[in-house]
């Protein structure tokens, strides 16, 4: 691999670390690259010596580096540096035509020449005009990695440069370029797709085995998944090939960490709704997992070839890709493995648990969801205890990990999200093992408690807050439009008592608005006072409390919106026979206040909805069915 990074025109291309051969003396003092960093060097640094050894047909001219030619250097190669990084073929032309000698010299002290430079930047015109006037030899001169242009212009993804250079040298593609890596590889390593697919069937010939390893891996590591099934196709045994030391992975067990290549994460009820109704805005990356799953089936085919044994030890090594893909949710992933060979099902880690254990303990609804699929081999599988003698039941009554509690608004509902859970896994298994005892004499409900202590004691003082901040706008609301419903706008007559205005739609629309407002923000303080008494059981958590938020929070947002209604209409029959863009803005204005409270309540909302009365869709298989 590349382990540092060169400047070439605009592109940052990693390069192999490179240490001047005996002989070679470069400045190191720091400086930009148009200077060459040389300024107030010692007189170690007057010369520059080529090694014998070093092919001069693939180095170019380093005289303007030296010393003596400092003069030269700024005059020349500076100007054209920066001409060739903006793209002035104009400007440049005419350095080069009165020393043609730049053209296979190095304008930088990391030996760049000017192709290498206009093919960094992607300038396609500029290096066009240019390889018109250069040797044939003179493209494949290499800057001090070992990068040819050609491969500059790969690693920058510019497919007409990388046309244009082959056009005039076809050769360039069997130059390899820093650390020995084909030019197919180094575009692959970067992402760029369209420069890996364009060169690869013209590099074919020159790759090696370790070649097609490294492309296969790079691609895979950038998402490259239509390529590497081709690599694949060519080369069978890179199913089974591994990374370098010390990881050994397999493709698998790249793909198997990697849930949101898939889109394996569980987006919760809303989100499946909304991406059931959306999904043609997500057809790029539809697409994108269609390719990542078809190459972990051809994967898996390849593998299956062996026997059973060979396959698990393959798997199994350096971990267990199984459980690996279980512990990040990669749902599609397992799907695809199980529903080829269901035999995994009974797979057990080192602590003797399934993938439905590690999928209850790490909260992956998706993964849990197996168990309606397999039949009646859940009984059995449920039945499964760890080395700590803890059932399915002690392990959903365990803490879930703090990513999976980050995904439910508010600790309360968090605390909520838990108990479900809970209540679940108690329905799936026989009533013995609810209440069965661990290694440590503990019951499942006794671990549960123990375990939630500190998030329930968060959630309820997240309740509280809540409740206490609601309680008080709900109080004030119910202030003003109180006192509203005796300030009637316009005024009343003297001798009838009537209203003025009573007669005006809009006064109707005004004492209704004030009615409601009214009535919903008395029932939303009540709800809040009900919170702020209730004795925080844990099962309180379930159904009691979130219903009384939610019933709050709603009676909160009708009381803003009629308050709103009310006061916009009140101004409207004031001032209706003045201006009218004066209400009309007003009503405008009014909508802010209703818009930004819905839509800064409505995560919450939808959350608490969804979490107290479907519940029950969370464990339903939303998938296809595996087997």
């Amino acid at each position: 691999m590349f382990t540092q990074f060169v400047q070439s025109g605009t592109m940052s291309i990693p390069q192999a670390q490179h240490v001047p051969p005996p002989g070679i003396q470069l400045a190191t003092a720091k400086g930009d690259p148009g200077t060459g960093g040389l300024e107030n060097q010692s007189s170690n640094f007057t010369t520059i010596d080529i090694l014998a050894d070093l092919p001069k047909s693939k180095t170019p001219s380093l005289h303007l580096l030296e010393h003596k030619n400092r003069d030269l250097y700024l005059m020349k190669c500076v100007p054209l540096y920066k001409y060739a990084l903006k793209g002035d073929w104009e400007a440049a032309e005419q350095i080069l035509k009165k020393d043609r000698t730049l053209l296979s010299a190095s304008i930088s002290r990391g030996w760049d020449t000017v192709l290498h430079i206009a093919a960094g930047a992607r300038h396609v015109h500029f290096v066009e005009k240019l390889v018109e006037i250069m040797d044939k030899e003179h493209l494949a001169l290499q800057d001090i990695n070992g990068n040819t242009a050609l491969c500059i212009a790969a690693a920058a993804g510019s497919v007409d440069i990388v046309q244009i250079l082959i056009k005039h040298n076809d050769s360039l593609l069997t130059i390899r370029g820093g650390q020995k890596m084909a030019p197919p590889y180094m575009a692959a390593m970067l992402g760029q797709s369209e420069m890996a697919w364009y060169l690869y069937p013209k590099s074919k010939k020159m790759m090696e085995k370790t070649d097609l390893e490294n492309l296969f891996f790079s691609c895979i590591n950038n998402g490259l998944y239509d390529l590497a099934l081709q690599l694949l196709d060519t080369d069978r045994a890179l199913a089974k090939a591994r990374t370098d030391r010390p990881k050994n992975k397999t493709a698998l067990h790249i793909l198997a960490r990697r849930p949101s290549v898939f889109g394996s994460q569980s987006p919760g009820m809303w989100g499946r709704l909304m991406n059931s109704c959306f999904k043609f805005a997500l057809k790029r990356n539809l697409n994108q997992a269609d390719k990542a799953l078809h190459l972990v089936q051809r994967l898996w085919e390849e593998i299956l070839k062996d026997e059973h044994d060979d396959v698990m030890r393959l798997i199994k090594y350096p971990s267990n890709l199984i459980f690996d893909a279980t512990e990040l949710g990669n749902y599609e992933f397992l799907a695809a493995l199980l529903s080829s060979y269901p035999e995994l099902v009974w797979e057990t880690d080192e602590k003797n648990r399934t993938i439905i254990h590690v999928a209850v303990l790490h909260r992956h609804a998706s993964i849990f969801n197996l168990v309606h699929e397999i039949g009646s081999i859940k009984d059995v599988i449920v039945t499964y205890e760890d080395d700590q003698g803890n059932n399915i039941v002690h392990m959903v009554a365990k803490a879930a990990p703090q990513n999976q509690l980050n995904l439910v608004s508010g600790v309360a509902l968090q605390m909520q999200r838990e108990l479900v859970w809970f209540e679940e896994i108690k329905k799936i298994v026989q009533p013995q093992y609810i209440e069965m005892e661990n290694k440590k004499g503990k019951t499942p409900q006794e671990l549960f408690t123990e375990e939630h202590k500190t998030l329930m004691r968060q959630g309820e003082k997240w309740m509280k807050d809540t409740a206490t901040s609601c309680l008080l706008v709900a109080t004030i609301i119910a202030t003003v439009v109180f006192a509203a419903a005796f300030c009637i706008p316009g005024g009343a007559d003297d001798h009838t008592g009537k209203p003025n205005f009573l007669k005006e739609k809009a006064f109707l629309y005004f004492t209704v608005a004030d009615g409601v407002a009214l009535f919903s923000s008395s029932t939303a303080m009540l709800m809040f006072l009900f919170i702020l008494t209730s004795r925080y059981a844990e099962n309180d958590f379930l159904k009691s409390l979130p219903l009384k938020l939610m019933v709050g929070l709603t009676c909160l947002f009708i009381s803003i919106a009629s308050m709103m209604i009310a006061f916009s209409t009140a101004f409207y029959l004031s001032c209706q026979y003045g201006s009218r863009w004066v209400p009309d803005l007003t009503f405008f204005f009014a909508i802010v206040p209703v818009a930004l409270y819905a839509f800064l309540q409505f995560p919450l909302v939808s959350d608490m909805s969804s979490s107290t009365f479907c519940s029950s869709l969370l464990f339903q298989p939303w998938k296809r069915m595996i087997y």
